[in-house]
């Protein structure tokens, strides 16, 4: 059976403070990173916190690109979910912790619609040192 979807979760640490909190700049990454990776954006959605951090998703037809950003602790929770074998959410996410400037990352891909839950993958991002 092939799988309904690739759905991957990146840990981002050291990442840049001023763009963890700059809600326009996470924005635009994630609208880029979409792009980049294939998509199609269907609909943009973010809010910043008071006194800090941002929540967000950028719909796609492929399914959905997400952040909860923790700028006192300089760390980003990632989530790319895509249907279909034409959009590759490694280039999302991978553009996403550049942009970012994460200097340590963790990810891991589930393949989604095949029953029991198996981890695919655990690695550190390319181009990242990884704790």
């Amino acid at each position: 059976m092939e799988t309904m979807g690739r759905h991957i979760i990146a840990e981002l640490w050291g990442c840049a403070v001023d763009k963890l909190n700059n809600l326009q700049y996470i924005e635009q990454v994630f609208i880029d990173a979409a792009h980049l990776a294939g998509a199609e954006v269907v609909k943009v959605a973010f809010h910043l916190f008071a006194p800090q951090g941002i929540s967000g998703v950028v719909i796609i037809s492929e399914s959905h690109l997400t952040i909860h950003s923790f700028p006192e602790h300089g760390y980003a929770s990632i989530d790319v979910y895509t249907c279909g074998v034409r959009m590759d959410p490694n280039v999302a996410v991978s553009y996403i912790a550049k942009s970012l400037e994460a200097k340590s990352s963790e990810m891991i891909e589930l393949p989604r619609g095949m029953g029991e839950i198996q981890i695919r993958t655990r690695r550190a991002l390319k181009g990242l040192s990884s704790s």
